[in-house]
């Protein structure tokens, strides 16, 4: 079985979205996927559909203002508190689609603003999968940053970058670096949040994570209300969904099946 999916545009908090969604499941809840930092709808590749037909959810995956096939960004520079702004359009984007009691699984970035969403607007949310999520700025975060930021100017990470964001990749990414890099984001932290989150959640994180340190995952499960698990990987990196598929599907379906 494979699902269909209708692609649309749609205009929340006056930005342009790209939103591709699939609703093979009538009466069954929806699965919200969000994107890292460098990410978009068909980064995620065909996990979506097989974490959704291994739980017979349905789905609904996004580009970010400024992402993909959403329209650009009027300027990379974002302020401290931007995730924070993107739970709200989120929600926005949950209702004009009719959805509630959702799921969401979010990658890095994208598994900081399901966690703020769940804070934020807790009667929307049924269940929370976070990988490699932020609470809080650490020095390895800002390390693998400057990295990156050297692969972008010496390898082919622009050009890679590019067939998913085209002309606005330049953009994507310094939004991204810029924001993090600047000393007036050190501080940047949602830890005092953490409690209002009531949804169970799952912490996913390989323990070689190129950008945070088993502290996000320890600090997320211990101050958040709802029921949670903290899940560990050996020798996977930032990335678990791509570098351990088979693990993160079984693992996350589990989750999910224990919420229906």
């Amino acid at each position: 079985m494979t699902l269909t999916y209708t692609a649309r545009t749609v205009m929340i908090h006056g930005r342009e979205l790209y939103v591709e969604q699939a609703a093979g499941f009538p009466g069954r809840p929806t699965l919200v996927f969000l994107h890292d930092s460098l990410g978009c709808t068909r980064l995620w590749r065909d996990f979506p559909e097989k974490l959704a037909l291994l739980t017979r959810c349905n789905v609904l995956v996004y580009d970010r203002w400024g992402y993909g096939q959403s329209a650009p960004m009027s300027s990379y520079k974002r302020p401290v508190h931007y995730m924070e702004q993107e739970a709200g359009i989120l929600k926005e984007l949950l209702s004009d689609s009719g959805l509630q009691d959702v799921i969401l699984f979010g990658h890095s970035d994208g598994g900081t603003i399901a966690l703020l969403t769940a804070a934020l607007y807790s009667d929307i949310v049924k269940g929370i999968i976070c990988e490699a999520g932020h609470i809080f700025v650490e020095d390895i975060t800002l390390e693998g940053i400057r990295k990156a930021v050297t692969a972008y100017h010496t390898t082919d990470l622009a050009a890679r970058l590019n067939k998913y964001h085209g002309d606005k990749t330049d953009t994507v990414f310094k939004a991204w670096t810029e924001t993090w890099l600047r000393s007036n984001y050190r501080s940047w932290n949602i830890e005092a949040l953490l409690p209002s989150v009531t949804s169970p959640l799952l912490f996913i994180q390989g323990e070689q994570d190129e950008y945070g340190t088993a502290a996000q995952a320890d600090r997320t499960v211990a101050l958040v209300t709802g029921s949670s698990e903290k899940w560990m990987l050996p020798g996977v990196g930032h990335t678990p969904h791509k570098e351990a598929p088979g693990p993160v599907l079984e693992k996350s379906a589990d989750f999910i099946r224990q919420l229906l």
